[in-house]
């Protein structure tokens, strides 16, 4: 048995953490106790810093990896997916897969145990099948027009049934209100809750409720251009039409896991619907994104006050510098000071182990539990995240 302390120690069964506290494990990382230590001078392992549970990254595209560095910033959402069409497949796929497991053995030595991540093709199977970390994969579905449905859900269906063959937890999940037609987005929805997982781009953008609102804005502009078919003009939140298309699979309430991306341009009575509908509803903040493509960042106040259950997520690195569960959290904590590391790092390890259904061995520190040992260092006199902050996994 090993033991290792630190100045503090989040189990996170609460917000606060353990000061100067000690947590003991076996040899394959399972927890056996955790406590206060009665003499700091004599504990062999005190790290200065922060020891927490393993993180859960509950939005990433690791297939995007490449596009490191590739973009430009704030375009808005129509500017963002011009530059994704033009410079997706800018490098070989050899190069691409080799972008994917870098970045994978990245996430997992700055601490993350678990991912829920979006895959449009098979390059990131191989990786993540070698990884120790547990991901799930959300094989994301596009297409705006209707008579396009079967022959999508047919190629995600072969998608399928290569990623069954690595062993991976996978299934097809609509992208977006703007990007598939009404049949293919209740279609998609159906195989997602089928599978009791669903991760949706919601409320990204103020250009995709201009779409729904109002048939207007730049994102529609931009779909018109192309020659694509558009969502149906609703005059309500693009929430709104989501919930409707998959009220049309089954009647509410949805006991699934249904994971809301974004949800930057969430209104009270889209989140009441929300409440109302999801009994297992969870929301993915990815601020370091939204900064990145809107520089804007989602009602995170009106969110904790409908009680609402955020986990946090690195998005892509076409649509961020880089893949830090640190940095995201920093960047909560600078916008919203408010709010306790505590409590950020609660949905950052959690509450997306919850939604990922592996809150029995992730999430928290605990007896019996395997969850990852994480320090966090670069922490200030108060025990808060700095410019400084970095993350390293100990177990």
């Amino acid at each position: 048995m090993k033991r290792i302390a630190a100045e503090y120690l989040y189990t996170l069964d609460s917000y606060e953490p353990l000061v100067n506290g000690f947590v003991e494990y076996d040899d394959d990382g399972t927890i056996v106790s955790v406590g206060e230590c009665e003499d700091v001078g004599k504990e062999e392992t005190f790290y200065k810093g922060a020891l927490v549970p393993g993180f859960v990254n509950t939005h990433c595209h690791i297939e995007l990896s490449h596009l490191q560095g590739k973009f430009a910033k704030k375009t808005g959402m129509a500017g963002f997916i011009d530059q994704i069409n033009a410079l997706r497949d800018i490098s070989d796929r050899t190069s691409r897969m080799e972008c994917i497991r870098k970045w994978m053995d990245r996430l997992w030595s700055q601490g993350v145990s678990a991912m829920g991540d979006i895959s449009n093709g098979d390059e990131s199977f191989p990786a993540k099948a070698a990884s120790p970390m547990y991901t799930r994969t959300f094989l994301e579905v596009f297409g705006s027009e209707p008579e396009d449905c079967a022959k999508v859900m047919e190629s995600v269906g072969q998608l399928q049934e290569k990623v069954a063959g690595y062993g991976l937890d996978a299934a097809p999940t609509p992208h977006s209100c703007y990007t598939m037609s009404p049949e293919l987005l209740t279609a998609a929805s159906r195989a997602a809750l089928d599978s009791g997982y669903l991760s949706y781009h919601s409320q990204e953008s103020l250009q995709e409720e201009q779409m729904l609102v109002s048939g207007s804005g730049a994102l529609y502009e931009n779909r018109k251009r192309l020659g694509m078919s558009t969502p149906p003009v609703t005059g309500r939140p693009s929430l709104f039409y989501f919930l409707d298309r998959i009220g049309k699979i089954h009647p509410a309430p949805f006991e699934e896991h249904i994971l809301l991306v974004h949800e930057v341009c969430l209104t009270e009575e889209a989140a009441d619907a929300v409440n109302d509908k999801l009994k297992n509803a969870f929301v993915a903040l990815c601020p370091m994104s939204n900064i990145f493509i809107h520089d804007t960042l989602p009602p995170v106040a009106l969110m904790r006050r409908k009680g609402m259950k955020i986990t946090v997520g690195t998005d892509s690195l076409s649509s961020n510098d880089t893949l830090d569960i640190v940095g995201e959290m920093h960047c909560l904590q600078k916008a919203f000071p408010y709010i306790s590391l505590g409590e950020i790092l609660t949905w950052a390890c959690r509450n997306g182990a919850l939604f990922l259904g592996k809150e029995k061995g992730l999430g928290t520190i605990a007896p019996g539990k395997r969850p990852g040992i994480v320090l966090i260092e670069g922490l200030d006199a108060d025990g808060r995240l700095t410019d400084g902050s970095f993350s390293g996994r100990i177990i």
